[in-house]
């Protein structure tokens, strides 16, 4: 194995006589349906086949032999290959053993050192009134009701309920830009200010053109740069209406009859969620110390498979929002490689958890399984039994049940721990 890589080579040798034996055995299924001009079907002679069908039968034999010669030889040499192997310089001469080079990766051997009783600081967990104020104030945001204004002009934080399109000042030919609904919230975070300073005063009914100007960095990439010339028909304006924070919120917005109670129930949820959220910084510690004292390197063909799954992620993130990959001016090699050394410490931490749930004898039962795909299913509106399917079909419930087993291995780490509690 080279050193710093998990890379390995070896050269594979085919005795003749094996090479022979599984020619004949080769040529005698292509005359069984050989059609060579001359001869029925399965009647041509042998030495005719093999001559006629000579490097198609030299491609089966090796096909055939090379896995079964490469699978003997690494498990001879007791290596646990990762990924698939490549094969060059292949020689194939009659009357001569077949040799080839195989160039694989296998997984790391390093000696497991202590992972229990380690030390690590973690959050003393506290939760303030004005905690639990802040999250009530977010119930009453989404609970709120937009209540039209048409007595007056729209001012200042109204919403207003418009029809637009936008065409490029620069570029005719560019396809406008356009809503038939859309609601803009005047002086808004995110409103664009062309918008803010032309709508202001504006009347319902009443339609405005005016420029506007998007920097150089804006988030939407096509408007980047850009000056569309807008018309703008103001359909309604809206003022939000926050509800009372009282015991008809508590009843509206949740399952409680009275405030105090919802009130109760926001302190424990916040509690229990930063209390995860503390497990969660300290577990990352651990697997950190225990990366540091655990120098080993890792398969090539793992961290590129992380990368995939991060990238899969982050498409699955734009879509989810609503927004089209291929629209998104995004230098996907760059995130790629910007990627890249986070990937190989999780694939590194990944392996040394696996070691330490070997050791520890971790099991996941079918059932723990199928609970975490039913709850999956739950989420995605799915049949456990489609879900299940979708997910042995695409591998990811192998992933997931590997996941699942490493997560318990650091759950015995984090309880085995020596966790300092330190205030906020």
């Amino acid at each position: 194995m080279e050193a710093e890589t998990c890379k390995k080579e070896l050269v594979i040798e085919i005795p003749v006589d094996v090479l022979r034996k599984e020619a004949e055995t080769v040529t005698a299924q292509y005359t069984r349906v050989a059609r060579i001009p001359g001869f029925r079907p399965g009647h041509a002679p042998a030495s005719i086949v093999r001559t006629r069908f000579r490097e198609d039968i030299k491609g089966e034999v090796v096909q055939t032999l090379l896995p079964k010669f490469f699978d003997n030889l690494v498990k001879d040499q007791k290596l646990t290959v990762v990924g698939k192997p490549q094969f060059e310089d292949l020689k194939f001469e009659d009357d001569k053993p077949l040799t080839v080079k195989a160039t694989f990766e296998v997984y790391p051997a390093f000696e497991l050192k202590e992972y229990k009783g380690l030390e690590a600081e973690e959050d003393q967990v506290t939760v303030n009134d004005s905690d639990v104020d802040q999250t009530l104030e977010k119930l009453r945001e989404r609970a709120a009701t937009f209540e039209a204004v048409p007595d007056r002009p729209a001012q200042d934080d109204d919403y207003l309920d418009v029809s637009y399109q936008g065409r490029d000042l620069k570029d005719a030919g560019t396809n406008p830009v356009e809503a038939r609904e859309a609601m803009i919230h005047l002086g808004g975070k995110g409103t664009v200010a062309a918008f803010n300073e032309n709508l202001l005063g504006a009347k319902a009914g009443e339609v405005r053109e005016f420029t506007a100007s998007y920097p150089d960095d804006y988030p939407q990439k096509t408007l980047a740069g850009k000056s569309y010339m807008y018309r703008v028909e103001v359909r309604s304006i809206k003022k939000k209406v926050l509800p009372a924070l009282d015991d008809d919120l508590a009843k509206s917005a949740s399952e409680f009859s009275t405030l105090e109670e919802l009130r109760n129930k926001v302190r424990e949820d916040l509690k229990e969620n930063r209390k995860r959220r503390a497990e969660a910084a300290t577990k990352q510690k651990l697997v950190e110390k225990l990366l540091a004292a655990h120098e080993f390197p890792v398969p090539d063909v793992l961290v590129e498979a992380q990368l995939d799954h991060k990238l899969e992620n982050t498409l699955s993130q734009l879509l989810g929002q609503g927004i089209d990959p291929r629209t998104v001016d995004i230098d996907w090699k760059k995130i790629r490689e910007d990627a890249r050394a986070d990937g190989t410490e999780e694939v590194r931490a990944a392996l040394m958890l696996e070691r330490i749930a070997d050791a520890e004898k971790i099991e996941v039962t079918d059932e723990e399984l199928d609970e975490i795909v039913r709850e999956m299913a739950a989420e995605h509106r799915e049949t456990p039994a489609a879900m299940k399917t979708r997910l042995t079909r695409n591998g990811a419930l192998a992933r997931i049940k590997s996941s699942r087993r490493n997560q318990k291995a650091l759950d015995i780490i984090y309880r085995s721990a020596k966790i300092i509690r330190k205030s906020e």
